[in-house]
Order: structure tokens, then C-alpha cells, then sequence
């Protein structure tokens, strides 16, 4: 039972980093309300803002990776408090270990995510382009 949830908990990170995945996304232009210069240099704008957003967002298996670290052991502690109540502390702590670190895998994930979003737009809306989304 025990490396069971072990194991869950690792296959769920393992696809909560893959659904974070940044790789792959481009935020929607306007060419007709961006600036002439701009639409000029957009090949080029897209590669370096799209280089600077991944540097600006990190590493987003490490931080997922960290996240479920945190989330483990705060999930963890909650599940010992909730097990020794109901009899079991080590099966609570197990639990809730497994569940604070697929959430915790999940929040930083997708925090990492968010944070490249926003770095790509707005190094591309700085270099005079029109972000619709």
C-alpha cells in the first residue's frame, strides 16, 4: 500500500509538470494596430521574447519539483495530526503527504506557467506589438 501511493504521487507530478509545459505557446498579435517597425522585426521579436520569457519563468520541472517537495511535507504533517485523531497517524501522514505533493506540484507548475505568459507578452508588447491574448 505503501509504495503505491508512493508511486501515484510521482506518476501524478510527473503529469502535472507535463501539463505546466511552456514550450509551445505564442501570444496572439495584431499586426494592424502594432507598429510598422515592429511588424518589421516580429520573427525576430517572437525568438527572443519567447527565450527571455523561459529565463524569466525558470525551470519549470525544478519547480515543480519543489513544490511538491513543500506540499508533501505540509500535507504530510496535516495527514499525521488527522491519522493520530482517527487512530493511524502514519497511514494519515502517507495520505496527506501524497496529496500536499501533487497539489504543491500543481501550484508551482502552473505558477511557473503563468509567469511565462506574462514575461512573453510583455517583452513582445514592449518591443511595440499588439498583444490581444
Amino acid at each position: 500500500m505503501n509504495k503505491l501511493i508512493i508511486q501515484l504521487c510521482i506518476l501524478s507530478c510527473l503529469l502535472l509538470t507535463a501539463c505546466a509545459q511552456t514550450r509551445g505557446y505564442t501570444p496572439t498579435i495584431d499586426p494592424r494596430a502594432s507598429s510598422p517597425s515592429a511588424n518589421a522585426n516580429i520573427d525576430r521579436d517572437i525568438q527572443e521574447c519567447q527565450m527571455l520569457a523561459e529565463q524569466a519563468a525558470g525551470n519549470t520541472a525544478a519547480e515543480t519539483a519543489i513544490g511538491t517537495g513543500v506540499g508533501a511535507v505540509i500535507g504530510g504533517a496535516a495527514g499525521a495530526v488527522a491519522g493520530a485523531i482517527a487512530g493511524n497517524p502514519a497511514m494519515g501522514a502517507m495520505i496527506g503527504g501524497a496529496a500536499g505533493g501533487v497539489s504543491g506540484a500543481a501550484k508551482q507548475g502552473f505558477d511557473s506557467d503563468s509567469n511565462y505568459k506574462r514575461a512573453y507578452k510583455n517583452c513582445m508588447a514592449g518591443r511595440g506589438h499588439r498583444i490581444i491574448e
